[in-house]
Formats: structure tokens, C-alpha cells, sequence
């Protein structure tokens, strides 16, 4: 790999780069700031010019995948629009397909052990990807009746587990496998979880 960070005067996004390819080859915990440094084609003296350590650079990376994991989500809700059962079904999918498409960012956010509180900014990106899925969940609860709807956050979160779930047995090559697509599996335990709740119909 060429010093981009010093030919481009973008060292920083070039670490990060080069973190979210040896996350994705070893994990979160498996390569040094030097690694990073090396992969980028920088020495490993520039790193701290952005970072004080291997943490700050996953965190960096996971607040970038939370901005463009929110982003998704909302073109997803929007696209689902006016239906709010399509709007929420859709920021189901757009969970999944986030994970398979970046991975390095994914793992970053979910599986570094980094707080999500780590920093400002990545508390930020977080809860506007998480503030998406409360309000698809919001809009599609108002059909239940007040007595018998839950929190549009328990509603969410059962929702964003469930994603979550497929994502790490059954979409990430993790060895786990399943008679069914990962997307069969979440499209139908959502429709498993909707219809408990009365918001679709049962099956005859």
C-alpha cells in the first residue's frame, strides 16, 4: 500500500482504512497501532499524530460506520414510507445488509468491546442509528392499542437483537449454519414478533 496519508494529507482516514482491514482479518484485538501504521504505509510515529491507541482508532472507525449505519437506516425507513409496517421492515433488512457489506465497521461497533459512551461523537452517530429504529417501531405501535403497547425502545431493542442474532450466527460465515437465508430468518421472526403483537395478520 502506497503512504497515502502523506501523498493524499489524509493520514488519518488512511489508518483507518488500514484498521478496518486487519479487523476484519484478526479481529478487534488482534493488530497493533505498528500494524496499522504498516499496512498504511506510514511509520508508526504518525499514528499518534491522530491516536493515543489501538482504542481511539476502532472507536474513530466505529463512529464512521455508525454515521453511514444511521444513514442507511433512514433511506430505509423513508423508502418504507407512508406504510409503517414497510418502513419498519425495511430497517430490519438494512441491519443485515449493513453487517455483510461492511464488516470491519461492523464488528468495530459491536464487537470491540469499545463504549459506545467512549467519546462524543460516536455516543452521537450511535444514538442516531438507534433513534431511526424507535421510530419506525413508534410509528408502526400506534396501531396497538395504549393498554397494550410496549415502549417503541423495548419494542426496538427486541428488534435490533433479533437482527443482531442472525447477523452473528447465521450471515457472518461464523460456522453456524441454517437450512434458510439470513433474510428468511429475520423476515419471519419479525413476522413471528408482529403478529404477537396484533399488528399483522395471523397466519390461517
Amino acid at each position: 500500500m502506497t503512504k497515502r496519508g502523506y501523498h493524499h494529507g489524509n493520514l488519518k482516514q488512511a489508518l483507518i482504512e488500514a484498521a478496518l482491514s486487519l479487523i476484519e482479518e484478526k479481529g478487534p484485538t488482534g493488530f497493533t497501532l505498528s500494524e496499522a501504521a504498516k499496512t498504511a504505509g506510514v511509520t508508526p510515529a504518525a499514528v499518534y499524530r491522530h491516536f493515543h491507541g489501538r482504542e481511539d482508532l476502532i472507536a474513530e472507525a466505529a463512529r464512521q460506520g455508525f454515521e453511514m449505519f444511521a444513514d442507511l437506516m433512514q433511506y430505509a425507513y423513508d423508502k418504507g414510507q407512508p406504510s409503517a409496517l414497510a418502513a419498519f421492515e425495511a430497517t430490519g433488512r438494512a441491519y443485515l445488509a449493513f453487517a455483510r457489506k461492511h464488516p470491519g465497521h461492523y464488528i468495530a461497533m459491536f464487537e470491540s468491546g469499545i463504549s459506545v459512551n467512549r467519546t462524543p461523537e460516536l455516543s452521537l452517530a450511535a444514538n442516531r442509528a438507534k433513534s431511526v429504529l424507535e421510530k419506525a417501531a413508534a410509528d408502526l405501535s400506534q396501531h396497538i392499542p395504549p393498554e397494550k403497547r410496549p415502549p417503541a425502545s423495548m419494542f426496538s431493542a427486541h428488534v435490533w437483537a433479533m437482527s443482531h442474532g442472525v447477523v452473528e450466527l447465521y450471515a457472518r460465515n461464523t460456522g453456524a449454519s441454517s437450512p434458510f437465508p439470513p433474510e428468511d430468518l429475520l423476515e419471519s421472526g419479525i413476522g413471528i414478533y408482529l403478529r404477537g403483537l396484533g399488528l399483522v395478520p395471523q397466519d390461517d
